[in-house]
């Protein structure tokens, strides 16, 4: 007689473990950038699996995986690419193998391929003064583009956030932005300079009748922008300030550096970035040498 967790693990259907993986992810709480990146990931396994005949998620083996990997290192796949799909390989088979659908992992014996974490992007003032004019006609992303440079917020954070996250007082033109927990940052409050509560308050006022439980940043179409959207753009409008070799997260490394060489308390900038240790924050200065008269207000960028 077969027992029932072979006979379960014979008829799962790679879709279906897709799927339950996706749903699996979101349960977990992990960022929305997270799930969007390891699906994409598996589904590009599962293909690569069915093109070598594979029908069935426990008919995937080591020797499938491995070859998957030498398949994207001829692609041109960055090793840092390679092993964050490695990640989320062995993330779906210890899920697959918790609920039966595999009797064994096959991507056990896989190891991450060694690499160098460069330093961070450091953008310079003129860097970062000609994204904002290469953005200035674009009320949403030039919002967008203060909100990240004057908070140091991750991306991933910026698109989940909702209008009920901000408070502007519209006099003062100062305010509060409350960032929610994730697995890689901590809950904070961050305070609003006026140049970003201005980015923000011309962009609101072009979205009557908003209401607070809405996304924050939204398309044309009513529907909340993606990490991928807010990247896309951001990188064009590098493209177009002539900023080479920038991505959206330089402004994020940027607001760390900027604060930590105008005298900021790493126990604060620490705190604001949602950093869950200070060691991380401390990484910067390898990179940039900080005042030795700390000061407790931040400065505008």
């Amino acid at each position: 007689m077969l027992d029932y967790a072979i006979l379960h693990t014979i008829m799962i259907p790679f879709e279906q473990a897709h799927e339950e993986f996706v749903q699996y992810l979101k349960e977990k709480d992990r960022a929305q950038a997270t799930i969007v990146a390891y699906s994409k990931d598996i589904e590009q396994l599962l293909d690569h699996a069915k093109g070598r005949g594979r029908k069935k998620i426990d008919e995937i083996t080591e020797e499938d995986i491995r070859d998957f990997l030498a398949k994207l290192d001829t692609e041109n796949y960055t090793k840092k690419s390679i092993s964050r799909k490695i990640n989320s390989i062995k993330t779906f088979f210890r899920y697959a193998k918790e609920k039966d659908y595999v009797t064994s992992d096959p991507s056990s014996p896989i190891r991450h391929p060694k690499f160098e974490t460069p330093p961070p992007r450091i953008l310079e003032t003129k860097e970062y003064m000609a994204l904002r004019d290469a953005a200035q006609g674009d009320i949403r992303t030039y919002a967008i583009v203060e909100l990240l440079l004057q908070t140091g917020i991750r991306i991933g954070e910026l698109s989940e956030l909702k209008i009920a996250d901000i408070s502007i007082d519209e006099k003062t033109k100062m305010g509060k932005l409350n960032v929610a927990a994730s697995r890689a940052t901590n809950a904070r409050t961050i305070s609003l300079n006026r140049r970003v509560c201005q980015a923000m308050l011309t962009y609101l006022n072009e979205r009557p009748n908003a209401k607070k439980d809405e996304p924050l940043f939204m398309t044309r179409t009513g529907n909340a922008l993606l990490v991928r959207n807010i990247r896309s753009s951001i990188d064009r409008y590098f493209k177009k300030a002539g900023v080479e070799k920038a991505k959206v997260n330089d402004l994020r490394h940027t607001w760390i550096a900027h604060h930590i060489k105008a005298g900021a308390p790493l126990l604060l900038i620490s705190k604001l970035a949602g950093h869950k240790r200070l060691a991380t924050t401390e990484k910067y200065l390898q990179y940039v040498k900080p005042l030795e008269e700390e000061k407790m207000e931040l400065e505008e960028l």
